[in-house]
């Protein structure tokens, strides 16, 4: 049987975490994607796909760590959240707390008690992931301020955005209804600023 220290302990533990806020983090992300669709809120599905296959590698990163326990089988007891809702603004207030519950706390408490035990590699995959969990509730918060605000197709000021599905870059303050290129709907359109592989 292989020897487990406290943190390998915690970091079990941890891992129902892992699983609750990564793999069913993606699971989520891909369910709040399908209902953001329905919504034709294209741009908002996007972001939820990309995010839950970033959730994905990061649960595949400390699912390696567990590499020393092949072949075995670990129990463990872990709370999920149940983020229901058809309100995709609802979906991305979710998604940005349990990211930022992540980053604030479960992380990098677990990246201090790897790093107790000499852990080091673990505790810097905790460290740099909470770091990433940040970014993606920042995102979240973002999308669900703009669409608080009507502001998620619309600016005060004269800027750039992209469809998504053509490319196509259009100026103004309002997106038009329909993309003048590929005649997608609106909901394809992001800031261009936070487009993609822009810079």
């Amino acid at each position: 049987m292989y020897h487990v220290g406290y943190i390998l302990i915690q970091y079990l533990s941890s891992y129902s975490v892992v699983q609750s806020l990564l793999i069913v983090a993606r699971n989520r992300y891909t369910f709040a994607a399908g209902e953001a669709v329905k919504q034709k809120q294209h741009m908002i599905a996007d972001v939820f796909l990309f995010t839950a296959n970033q959730e994905k590698e990061h649960a595949e990163i400390f699912y390696n760590h567990l590499e020393s326990m092949a072949g075995e089988t670990i129990f463990i007891d872990g709370g999920y959240p149940v983020d229901l809702s058809n309100d995709v603004k609802t979906l991305l207030e979710y998604a940005r707390h349990n990211e930022y519950e992540e980053y604030e706390d479960v992380y990098k408490n677990f990246a201090e008690v790897a790093k107790q035990e000499g852990f080091l590699k673990v505790s810097q995959d905790f460290k740099n992931i909470a770091d990433i969990e940040k970014t993606h509730g920042d995102r979240f918060g973002q999308l669900a301020k703009w669409i608080e605000n009507n502001e998620l197709y619309s600016s005060t000021s004269s800027i750039q955005w992209m469809c998504l599905n053509c490319g196509f870059i259009f100026e103004g303050t309002q997106v038009p209804e329909k993309c003048p290129v590929c005649d997608h709907d609106q909901g394809y359109f992001i800031r261009l600023e936070y487009a993609p592989f822009m810079k």
